[in-house]
C-alpha cells in the first residue's frame, strides 16, 4: 500500500480529487489533512463508505509542525498532493494575515516535512523515496492580469495583484526553491477558475444559482465585463493526476479550460439555463435578479492559460466544455436538498 498526503482534501477540488483517486488507485492508502475551515465539509466526501480502507480522515491544521512531522513520521508519505490553501480574494483584501499563515507557513510547514523525511542529514534521498514527489496546486492569479489578447504560460512573469495571489506567488517560489535547493522532487500545477459539484457557496457560480433559486438578488462586480477562463472540476484533477504521475520534477503544468466568458456572459448563460430547468413560479426570468455592485479593489480584467504544455506532453485535454459541464452544475446544485430547502 502507498501511503498518500492529501491537504485540504475536504474542500471543492480537494474532495474531488480524493473521489477519483480512490477510484483509480485502488493501491493508495490517502490521508486527508484538513482544518475543515469555512471552506472545509465533510459531506463533500460522503461517497466514501464509512468501512473504506484506503482513507484516513486526520482533522488538524497544515502549520502545526508537530501534527504534520508525526503524520510523515507513521505514514512515511511517497506523495503529497497540496490542495489546502485560502482562496477567496475578497476575504483576502479584507484580512490577508490568515493568508500568510495557511498559504505560506502552511506550504514551508508542508515540504519542510517532506524532505526532513525523504533526505538523510547529507542531504541524500533515501532509498526507500526515491519516486517520492511533492505536487503543489496554485492559480493562474499569481500572473496578475492580461489584455484583451494574450494568454499565460509557463513562462509568464509573475505579478500577483491581491493579497490572495500574492502568497500564493510565495507559496509556489518556495516550493520552486526546494527543487532547486534541495533536489525535492516537485511539480506544480497553476489552472483557471475552477467549477463543478461541492464548490463552496462564496464562488461566483454557486452564487448565482444558490441566490438565484432563493429569488434574491445575484450581485456583479462593476460592469460585469471581466473575463475568466473556466475549467470544469473533474477535468482539473485528471490533470493533477498526470501531471503527479508524469510530469518532469522541477516543472510548471498550466491547466486550463479555454471556456473565456465575461462575468455578465456566465451569469445570463446559467440563468437562462436555470429559466428552463427550473422556472421560477411567478414566470419571471431569473435575469430580473441581476444586480451590478461596487467593483472589488485591485480587480483583474482577464485570466487566461495556454494548456499546451500540458495538452502535448502529458496527452492531457479537457473532457468537458462549458455547456455541457455547466449543465452538470446546475443539475447537482438542483438535486442539492440544501438548495431545495433553502428554495422552499
Amino acid at each position: 500500500m502507498v501511503n498518500i498526503l492529501i491537504t485540504g482534501g475536504a474542500g471543492f477540488i480537494g474532495s474531488n480529487f480524493i473521489i477519483h483517486l480512490l477510484k483509480k488507485y485502488p493501491n493508495y492508502h490517502i490521508v486527508n489533512l484538513d482544518l475543515l475551515s469555512y471552506a472545509g465539509n465533510l459531506d463533500n466526501l460522503k461517497e466514501i463508505s464509512a468501512d473504506e480502507q484506503n482513507y484516513t480522515f486526520i482533522h488538524g491544521d497544515i502549520c502545526d509542525k508537530k501534527l504534520v512531522e508525526s503524520l510523515f513520521l507513521k505514514y512515511q508519505f511517497q506523495g503529497v498532493f497540496h490542495f489546502a490553501a485560502e482562496s477567496h480574494v475578497d476575504n483576502s483584501i479584507k484580512d490577508s494575515s490568515v493568508f500568510i499563515q495557511t498559504n505560506i507557513v502552511g506550504t514551508h510547514t508542508l515540504i519542510e516535512s517532506a524532505r526532513n523525511t525523504w533526505f538523510d542529514n547529507k542531504n541524500l534521498l533515501k532509498n526507500d523515496f526515491q519516486d517520492a514527489r511533492f505536487l503543489h496546486v496554485s492559480t493562474d492569479e499569481v500572473y496578475g492580469t492580461l489584455g484583451k489578447t494574450g494568454l499565460f504560460t509557463e513562462e509568464t512573469p509573475y505579478a500577483p495583484n491581491s493579497p490572495y495571489s500574492a502568497s500564493k506567488a510565495s507559496s509556489d517560489m518556495l516550493v520552486r526553491s526546494y527543487y532547486h535547493t534541495f533536489g525535492l522532487n516537485t511539480v506544480t500545477t497553476n489552472c483557471s477558475n475552477n467549477y463543478g459539484p461541492k464548490q463552496h457557496s462564496e464562488k461566483l457560480i454557486p452564487t448565482i444559482i444558490k441566490n438565484a433559486l432563493a429569488l434574491k438578488n445575484i450581485p456583479i462586480y462593476g460592469n460585469g465585463e471581466n473575463i475568466r477562463d473556466w475549467l470544469y472540476v473533474l477535468d482539473h484533477c485528471k490533470g493533477i493526476d498526470l501531471t503527479f504521475h508524469s510530469g518532469k520534477s522541477g516543472e510548471t503544468y498550466n491547466i486550463g479550460g479555454k471556456n473565456e466568458l465575461t462575468n455578465i456572459e456566465l451569469t445570463k448563460k446559467i440563468l437562462m439555463i436555470l429559466d428552463q430547468r427550473n422556472p421560477r413560479i411567478d414566470g419571471e426570468s431569473y435575469l430580473e435578479q441581476i444586480t451590478f455592485v461596487t467593483d472589488r479593489l485591485g480587480h483583474d480584467k482577464r485570466y487566461a492559460i495556454d494548456a499546451t504544455k500540458i495538452e502535448s506532453q502529458l496527452s492531457w485535454k479537457a473532457e468537458e466544455n462549458f455547456d455541457s459541464g455547466i449543465l452538470k452544475t446546475i443539475d447537482w446544485y438542483l438535486n442539492s436538498l440544501e438548495l431545495i430547502l433553502e428554495k422552499n
